[in-house]
């Protein structure tokens, strides 16, 4: 346990402020300890690879679990990997592919961990964690429990976990198959995101969810007029404008007012209200 814990290093962003009090649990039994001895009043917070995430410039308040070591081991099976929370999604698939298992092959396209995109339904490709989820093990104030897609009732990057629950590790669905075509296919996806998305910048990924209708956000975001906008050190990449990144020295609040004024721009242009994929968390400066 670790007193005003400083994050901005560890997150994709580089940006943001401390954590009042940082957790790094050993185990699943570890966080059914915290979390029973934690009063219902002290805001808890779960973070992973912090990709998809802006943590406000005046840092994160109560506790702040972070899973790292203990929960990255990736188990082999017939027609399934079992990954803990902390397994990066990239390795998850990269671990399938070498085992001639398919199926997975979206997740090199995510940035971040396992425990992330079962909470928030993860997707790219085509395919989204829904599509391949047996079971999700989560840690409660109760103990661990198993949770079934159905039990999670996945919707559009969501996904309905219990109250304080954290994610430990996750059975994955996968399918025996040729390990060249899969390979491939795993290669083809590298590809097209180095293609199109600014992986090398400092970045949190997909900033807006795609909306219903025939545009996605980075449409709308391109026809707002909003490629290239910047605001301080943070701006709208040229690359693919539905990601924002870090320049240098961007605050975590230039961060999210950029990512507002181009709400507001795509507002206006078009009357659709864009809703944020990227979670912000913690206090403003």
């Amino acid at each position: 346990m670790v007193r005003n814990a400083p994050l901005a290093a560890t997150t994709w962003f580089r940006v943001g402020g401390a954590a009042d009090t940082l957790v790094r649990p050993a185990d699943a039994e570890d966080i059914v300890t915290l979390l029973r001895g934690l009063d219902d009043t002290t805001p808890l917070t779960i973070i992973g690879a912090a990709s998809n995430l802006v943590i406000r410039d005046g840092g994160i308040p109560g506790v702040t679990i972070r899973l790292a070591r203990g929960f990255g081991d990736i188990a082999i099976e017939a027609d399934a990997i079992v990954a803990g929370a902390a397994a990066l999604d990239v390795t998850v698939a990269e671990t399938a592919a070498a085992h001639a298992l398919g199926g997975l092959e979206f997740l090199v396209g995510i940035p971040g961990t396992i425990g992330g995109a079962v909470a928030m339904n993860a997707g790219a490709y085509g395919t989204e964690i829904k599509d391949v989820l047996d079971w999700a093990e989560v840690a409660t104030r109760e103990g661990v429990l198993r949770l079934s897609g159905t039990d999670l009732r996945f919707a559009y990057r969501r996904a309905e976990l219990p109250l304080r629950a954290v994610v430990t590790r996750a059975r994955l669905r996968a399918t025996p198959g040729d390990q060249a075509a899969i390979a491939h296919r795993l290669n083809e996806i590298r590809a097209a995101r180095e293609a199109t998305q600014p992986v090398r910048a400092r970045t949190g990924g997909s900033t807006f969810k795609n909306p219903p209708g025939a545009k996605k956000a980075w449409e709308l975001i391109d026809a707002a007029g909003c490629r290239g906008l910047r605001m301080g050190a943070a701006q709208v990449s040229e690359k693919h404008c539905n990601f924002l990144i870090n320049t240098g020295g961007a605050t975590a609040a230039e961060i999210e007012a950029l990512g507002e004024d181009v709400r507001a721009r795509v507002r206006a242009a078009t009357g659709i209200d864009l809703e944020w994929e990227i979670k912000r968390i913690g206090r403003p400066a």
